[in-house]
């Protein structure tokens, strides 16, 4: 990243789309700022109501979250990072444009495998957070399902029910970032969280519009920042 020293705030949101990162900043901050343009993974930092707050691009996949999750909290000093964004739902209790908040992360990824030398670790958010998210998706009235969440490194999967095995397990959904953020930041000593919002669902074949996903999905949104910044 191209961020100047002190240019992003300790609390950053976390979308895996540059342009929905864009779409939050110029929707929810007060005077933002772009701090970032490298690679067209744009970030910002503004307010919101009152408290100072980033949103920073991530791109799709562990390995290039894990690039600026790392960067975020060694290089730029965040505290608290919450990644906003969608998923598939593996429940058919768990509807489209529902939110999702990532209790805990499986992954098919052998990123874990490879830093725990081939022992398994249970990659979870910060409690304080996933409560918070919750009290405030309830206090909202908004759709709000807490649970395991996959990780995956697999977009399109060879066999359509692949995910069967996960569901019976009471798996909710399926993204491809939050493994690696859990990890990264459970060993810093930070605060991490995964909201997530239902785009499509693997069992009923239900999908929403790739413009819906980069600019509609706030209820997410507006969790993720009041249970980050701490306010009611």
């Amino acid at each position: 990243m191209n961020a100047q020293e002190g240019q992003i705030a300790p609390t950053v949101l976390l979308p895996g789309d540059p342009l929905r990162a864009q779409h939050i900043a110029q929707t929810f901050f007060d005077n933002p700022v772009q701090h970032n343009s490298v690679r067209g993974m744009l970030g910002f930092t503004g307010t919101y109501r009152g408290k100072p707050v980033s949103v920073q691009g991530t791109g799709m996949g562990m390995p290039s979250a894990g690039i600026y999750v790392h960067e975020l909290i060694h290089s730029y000093g965040a505290k608290t990072l919450v990644r906003v964004g969608t998923c598939g739902s593996y429940q058919k209790d768990v509807h489209v444009r529902d939110i999702v908040l990532g209790q805990a992360a499986c992954t098919d990824s052998n990123l874990n495998f490879t830093r725990f030398q081939g022992l398994s670790y249970a990659p979870i958010a910060d409690f304080s957070l996933l409560m918070a998210a919750y009290q405030r998706a309830q206090a909202r009235g908004f759709a709000a399902h807490v649970g395991n969440i996959m990780s995956s490194d697999i977009f399109y999967q060879d066999d359509p029910q692949s995910f069967q095995m996960w569901a019976d397990h009471g798996v909710l959904a399926v993204e491809m970032e939050a493994a690696a953020l859990y990890t990264q930041a459970a060993k810093a000593g930070v605060r991490a969280l995964t909201v997530l919002t239902v785009s499509d669902h693997l069992v009923t074949h239900e999908v929403t519009t790739a413009e819906e996903r980069q600019t509609t999905f706030n209820q997410m949104i507006e969790v993720a920042l009041e249970a980050a910044l701490g306010l009611d």
